[in-house]
């Protein structure tokens, strides 16, 4: 008895059974479906049959039929029939037919006892692996609370930078009066655009979500997937509104340890 499992988004399962065993494959595959619930599963079961009599007969009626057609083709061939018919005749096929084998309850019993050891052994596995997967997106999704809470170090020294480079440039121009009312208010128009606060505000409620959910008891490997991809849209939003070198830096250190994240939320159910 094998059974092995890989990332897979869904549940997919691939069997190699004895013909014997064909007959309890949908029920087999709704039960692993339950139990294992994510990812493509390889179950392999061998079976050696050792010192068991094998009930097979022979068939008259074949022998016969071969007998008759090939009585007719040596006389039409003008050849001489071979000495040991029997012999020829045995070796054709169909003449040796197999009886049915019907499954036995107790061996299925059996059967299905070891399937069960070999799942509990592997659903072992995959909460051994699922600790070490929960602690190291918690570990990445604290990387990028620590980031973003560098940005508000950058975000007030933009705000002023940019306000300071455009009274530079105006002062260059000379001769132009403007109101200095309405420079104030277009400057205010222009930086709410660079605002990033909501930005920031949904970022971290996103990985206090995502926190909440990898606590949670039961599986939500798809529901942590929303949730990083909304994670990714609020630090691209944040990207194109930096517009300074050590926020875009820091941002790119985001975007890294995300990718980190969505590679190893294909390891959850």
């Amino acid at each position: 008895m094998e059974i092995r499992s890989l990332n897979s988004k869904q549940f997919d399962l691939f069997t190699r059974l004895p013909i014997l065993y064909r007959e309890k494959e949908i029920s087999l595959r709704n039960d692993l479906s339950k139990k294992l619930v994510r990812g493509k599963v390889d179950l392999s079961i061998n079976v050696e049959v050792i010192a068991k009599e094998v009930s097979s007969r022979v068939d008259p009626h074949v022998i016969k039929q071969y007998q008759r057609e090939l009585s007719t083709l040596t006389e039409e061939m003008d050849v001489a029939p071979p000495d040991d018919w029997l012999a020829v005749l045995m070796r054709l096929p169909e003449v040796m037919r197999q009886e049915s084998e019907e499954l036995d309850d107790t061996e299925w019993e059996q059967v299905q006892a070891a399937i069960d050891q070999a799942v509990d052994e592997l659903i072992s596995f995959r909460s051994k692996e699922g600790q070490m997967t929960q602690e190291l997106l918690t570990e990445k999704i604290e990387n990028i609370r620590m980031l973003l809470n560098e940005i508000e170090e950058f975000e007030a020294e933009r705000i002023e930078k940019v306000r300071t480079r455009l009274h530079e440039e105006l002062s260059k121009l000379e001769g132009i009066e403007y109101d200095k009312n309405r420079f104030e208010q277009e400057l205010i128009y222009y930086l709410e655009k660079l605002d990033v606060n909501e930005e920031k505000t949904r970022l971290a409620h996103h990985l206090e979500y995502f926190l909440e959910t990898l606590s949670e008891s039961y599986s939500q490997g798809k529901k942590l997937g929303f949730i990083s991809q909304e994670i990714g849209r609020e630090i691209n939003t944040l990207g194109s509104k930096s517009n300074q070198s050590n926020m875009q830096r820091i941002v790119v250190q985001m975007k890294d340890e995300l990718e980190q994240i969505k590679e190893q939320i294909l390891n959850v159910l």
